[in-house]
């Protein structure tokens, strides 16, 4: 049964002082960047104080799911990284409390939080969702001289296509610039081409003036006599300038919601399956219908089946009836008639399908993004209870509070959750993908990244030693190790020099043979090196001599002696002979090609390596012998 301890309320209450803080500090940036998009839209179209107040309040309840994880990840990180600085982890768990039960507390507030995370994206969420895609729409249409983008068409303008090829931001003028004025009928629509103009609207905001200079102006004339709009007149004018008012209300009005309220994020998870089960029988019925008019197309009369079709085909092979024949027995106008006629057929009906698909692939995307946002509501909730159970292990090894690591490490797993997600949506969005792999790429991620650290931080295993992964490094790359000794200050046994000389002495000897019996220099036998390998007992006893005489030499106050122990060469004594200790490795590593021939050439060079070694530790062995028989005679009087 669980029971709230002492334990329990002091760490939750650590953790709710940081999240409360973290999490407007969260939404805070979150809100910035969603400013940031859509700047551009504020600045310079005086929206009054309660339209901007609008805008930023429904912002602020659309970014809450997204700040509430970022928040459980800073806050627990902060939290498990203040008890581990300040030694209380430690007292924590030499209590007989391991980290996973210290997380009781706070895994029940992560999964309410996760749980109030989900509340609020089914009921909240859709309806600040909504708002602020009206509010955006609404400030677009406000003072729209300053919305006019160069190269695409812009139709905020009612009744009216305004394109522009280049804009000058400082005066304002319009360069290039061609408009449509479209009106119910065709009858009296006009394109007006211009070199130059200049976009303003007037004072009480009701209309826009368009002053175009150097252009011309085609426009049809209303017939009232001819039936036949394909008859219609129409004039042309050249203008060196021309003065144009459009009708267009400049005041701050709130656009319909009937075309936003069709988008999948303003909805609750009933109101999705609800749309999502019409709009599958809308585009069955569409597919239904496509179907019928292939068939009528195929198989236009009804009393011939596709089998009677087949029928029919084959009595006229088999009465020598050739397309092939029949074509090459027209006259030559006749056959390029034909081809033209079975051309354009064919250009038509490519054309028809492209159209159908295009009406389909729009059902098929709605469908999709309805099926991607009920998913998103359930992953961006378990997204909270994952993102504790990162940073809470987390916290517990870096060891570090404030906010300088813990700041760092929670963008970068961040920035990792907000990659994948977003890389998983837009490609299942376009159909790339399937949605539950795209949705589920970053859980894919995450949930094992949770598991690891949580694993590695109750266990107290070290993840974040940079000395263990240089290690690593150094012995995958054989990057060599140097020596570092110094003398001491105080000696409280000298060498014995004597004992020392005859042992390296003796190391010389056993080299010697070593070198003659292993041709080092030579290639590696694969069949040794990867199935076959025997340890090679001869080196490590060397290895094992030399380091014992530089152990006791160490402790010598001769300059020369100290030089030549920090010109020993460390040896690697296994990694001339193969790849790995276990057997089962070396083999694989065989196996798997490009890996056998890193490590056969890897292995190669330490045996290179190892014939240098020796040759130096020859040389330094002369070195120390000499100046030892020199010490011995200066010390029997035998050297002046």
């Amino acid at each position: 049964m669980f029971r709230i301890r002492k334990l329990d309320i002091f760490i939750a209450r650590q953790f709710g002082m940081l999240f409360a803080g973290t999490f407007f500090i969260s939404l805070f940036v979150l809100m910035m960047q969603f400013l940031w998009r859509y700047v551009d839209d504020l600045i310079g179209k005086g929206l009054s104080v309660d339209v901007l107040g609008q805008f930023f309040w429904y912002m602020s309840l659309m970014m809450v799911p997204q700040a509430l994880p970022l928040a459980i990840l800073l806050s627990s990180l902060i939290s498990y990284g203040n008890l581990g600085e300040s030694s209380e982890l430690t007292a924590i768990r030499s209590a007989g409390i391991s980290l996973v039960q210290s997380f009781r507390g706070l895994i029940v507030i992560s999964v309410l939080i996760a749980c109030g995370s989900f509340y609020f994206q089914n009921n909240v969420g859709p309806s600040a969702q909504k708002h602020i895609a009206q509010l955006l729409i609404s400030m677009k249409q406000k003072s729209p001289e300053l919305e006019i983008p160069e190269g695409i068409f812009y139709d905020g303008i009612p009744n009216t296509n305004l394109y522009v090829e280049k804009k000058d931001l400082k005066t304002g003028h319009l360069y290039n610039i061609m408009v449509y004025r479209m009106t119910d009928s065709y009858e009296d629509q006009a394109i007006i081409l211009a070199d130059s103009g200049m976009l303003q609207s007037t004072a009480e905001k009701k209309h826009l003036v368009l002053n175009l200079w150097s252009g011309e102006w085609f426009e049809n004339m209303r017939s009232q006599e001819m039936g036949n709009s394909a008859s219609v007149p129409y004039r042309r004018e050249t203008f060196a300038h021309k003065h144009i008012v459009l009708d267009f209300d400049g005041d701050f009005n709130l656009t319909d919601m009937a075309g936003i309220s069709n988008d999948a994020r303003t909805k609750s998870i009933t109101r999705i399956q609800h749309d999502k089960d019409s709009l599958i029988h809308v585009y069955d019925s569409v597919g239904k219908a496509y179907y019928k008019d292939a068939q009528a197309i195929y198989y236009p009369s009804p009393k011939l089946t596709p089998s009677d079709e087949r029928k029919a085909v084959r009595m006229a092979a088999g009465k020598g009836f050739e397309v092939d024949s029949m074509f090459s027995r027209l006259p030559a106008d006749q056959r390029r008639q034909v081809v033209d006629q079975a051309l354009s057929t064919v250009q038509q009906e490519v054309g028809d399908l492209e159209f159908k698909s295009l009406v389909t692939g729009d059902g098929d995307k709605l469908i999709r993004l309805h099926d991607i946002e009920t998913i998103n509501k359930f992953t961006l909730s378990l997204i909270c209870i994952i993102f504790f159970f990162i940073g809470a292990p987390l916290g517990a090894i870096i060891r570090k509070g404030g906010l300088g690591i813990p700041i760092i490490v929670s963008v970068i797993v961040f920035i990792i959750f907000y990659i994948l997600d977003n890389t998983g949506y837009r490609m299942s969005r376009q159909g790339d993908w399937a949605i539950w792999f795209g949705k589920g790429l970053s859980m894919a991620v995450l949930i094992p990244m949770a598991v690891f650290f949580t694993y590695k931080a109750n266990n107290d295993s070290a993840v974040f030693n940079a000395d263990l992964y240089l290690n690593l490094l150094r012995r995958m790359f054989g990057l060599r190790i140097k020596r570092s000794i110094a003398s001491k200050e105080v000696i409280l046994n000298d060498p014995e020099y004597g004992r020392d000389a005859e042992r390296l002495r003796h190391l010389n000897v056993q080299i010697a043979e070593y070198a003659k019996s292993r041709n080092l220099t030579s290639p590696p036998n694969v069949i040794k090196v990867f199935f076959r390998y025997h340890a090679d007992h001869v080196i490590e006893g060397i290895n094992d001599e030399l380091e014992t005489v530089i152990e006791d030499l160490g402790n010598t106050r001769d300059k020369v002696i100290m030089t030549e122990l920090n010109r020993y060469p460390v040896l690697a004594v296994k990694a001339h002979t193969r790849p790995f200790d276990r057997r089962w490795l070396n083999i694989l590593a065989a196996l798997i090609l490009p890996a056998g021939i890193f490590f056969y050439f890897r292995m190669w060079r330490f045996r290179l390596r190892l014939y240098r070694d020796l040759r130096t530790i020859v040389s330094c062995n002369d070195v120390v012998i000499a100046e030892i028989e020199w010490m011995e005679k200066r010390a029997s009087g035998g050297r002046t």
